[in-house]
């Protein structure tokens, strides 16, 4: 507080109303300290009321310390189901392919992919390749015979078979003793990318009633 030289009763007045301003300044100061204190306990009971009672946290998981926490796995990708499903897709081959338009004329009708030479087609005439696993499709509806082909050539592919028989039959017991599924098979194999070319079977190995298949390397 100032020193004041008081020199009459106006001097007088004037200090006191200046300690009185200061009283009632500090007085105001002090009750809204009060005033936020008390506001402060208020909020604290009811945010304890709201979130119920607690317990305290084990001195390992206290500041200071890290929580270990789970690491989510990612899911799994059915990376194999996405192949069979592919595969299938691959699988989809026409009954109504226009095979002939493909196959060399020759007297056994032969089939070699694009960018093969004719020794392909002639080794496999000769046997070259041994054969290495054989499909026999005698007595099978078309729809059954297709669907068997598709498997079968796939099995070989996983198997690194590079030439497999295809029996078909002759046709014997068909009616007016035709060959129905050879015709068909060779227009399922053309479709197939795997088949590099196709000669039909020495007589030993089955003549007209059966092919021998070259397939693509795995």
């Amino acid at each position: 507080m100032k020193a004041f030289a008081l020199k009459s009763l106006q001097d007088l007045k004037a200090v006191k109303k200046e300690i009185e301003t200061r009283a009632r300044l500090e007085k105001e100061a002090t009750a809204a300290r009060l005033a936020a204190v008390a506001q402060a306990r208020v909020e604290k009971e009811l945010f304890a009321r709201a979130i119920g009672p607690v317990k305290p946290l084990p001195a390992k998981h206290r500041p200071g310390h890290r929580a270990h926490l789970p690491v989510a796995q990612p899911a799994p990708i059915a990376v194999q189901q996405q192949r069979d499903e592919l595969a299938v897709m691959r699988e989809a081959i026409s009954d109504e392919f226009d095979v002939e338009t493909l196959l060399d004329t020759d007297e056994a009708l032969s089939f070699r992919r694009p960018g093969m030479g004719p020794d392909v087609v002639r080794k496999l005439r000769r046997g070259t390749w041994s054969i290495q696993g054989q499909l026999d499709l005698h007595g099978l509806r078309q729809g059954d015979a297709r669907e068997a082909l598709g498997q079968f050539i796939r099995d070989a592919i996983k198997m690194g078979w590079r030439c497999v028989r295809v029996v078909h039959g002759k046709g014997l017991g068909s009616p007016g003793k035709t060959p129905v599924l050879k015709s068909k098979v060779q227009g399922w194999l053309v479709q197939k990318q795997e088949v590099l070319a196709f000669v039909q079977a020495r007589p030993l190995d089955g003549g007209a009633g059966a092919l021998v298949v070259l397939l693509t390397q795995s």
